[in-house]
């Protein structure tokens, strides 16, 4: 399947000049589906429009990797009704966006535990979609589900102990060799919607020098053009990574 609304990419957009790593708190879903008198959960199947087209967009300007926060270590303290909606909704969401993910070149990882508490099956498909897309190149779809990031960072220290790592090796390269993905370059984007202004224990490794933006905008009215104009917010700003400006 081909992007279902082809979008001209602004020509104030430098191609040259695209962060390789965008990453999004997709938040507000439960807000927006308040706003219209609905049940919360409903805000959550509105949040996939706004995933597809985002996707779609990051594809269209050569974004290398998109990871979006889908369901955090802290997210099973909400309603059971809500968690199980969750869980339910980003196993079918898989099952309705693989194959045409794949089509479209993408590599589908994801971060964070996999516990006891997600269910099997709604491992079996992330399993799946892992290995349906694991040698496509086009750009990486990162989903944090079930992810936290003082547990990334725990759970890494925990590899090095049993890797009988000695203390006197242990340094940052070390810590994040074992991070859930490090391959991945650290996002230089990192953006969060719905006008909170916190990062919510998302990517607190990753993102020691990435630039933030927060937007007002709702997550289910997110779309591609509102991307276009984070990346272009993104230009704009200098990163000088604790250095000085010559």
């Amino acid at each position: 399947m081909s992007d279902p609304r082809p979008t001209p990419v602004p020509d104030s957009l430098e191609r040259d000049r695209v962060p390789r790593h965008v990453a999004i708190v997709m938040d507000g879903n439960g807000r927006w589906a308040q706003r219209r008198g609905l049940a919360r959960t409903e805000g959550h199947g509105a949040g996939e429009v706004a995933l597809v087209d985002v996707t779609y967009g990051a594809l269209s300007v050569g974004v290398s990797a998109l990871t979006v926060y889908a369901f955090s270590t802290e997210n099973w303290r909400r309603p059971i009704d809500e968690v199980r909606y969750l869980m339910n909704f980003n196993k079918s969401l898989l099952e309705r966006r693989q194959n045409e993910l794949h089509e479209q070149g993408v590599r589908i990882t994801f971060s964070g535990r996999r516990s006891w508490r997600v269910p099997k099956g709604v491992m079996k498909r992330m399993d799946e979609a892992s290995e349906l897309t694991k040698h496509n190149t086009t750009m990486t779809l990162n989903i944090a589900f079930n992810y936290g990031g003082r547990a990334e960072i725990v759970d890494a220290v925990q590899q090095l102990v049993r890797d009988q790592v000695p203390v006197n090796k242990i340094d940052e390269k070390t810590i994040r060799s074992r991070l859930y993905h490090p391959e991945l370059p650290d996002p230089d984007l990192v953006i969060r919607t719905s006008g909170e202004f916190r990062i919510s224990n998302f990517l607190l490794w990753e993102m020691a020098y990435s630039e933030l933006i927060f937007t007002e905008v709702l997550w289910p009215d997110f779309r591609r053009e509102d991307l276009f104009e984070a990346i272009e917010e993104y230009q704009r700003r200098e990163r000088r990574f604790g250095g000085v400006d010559t």
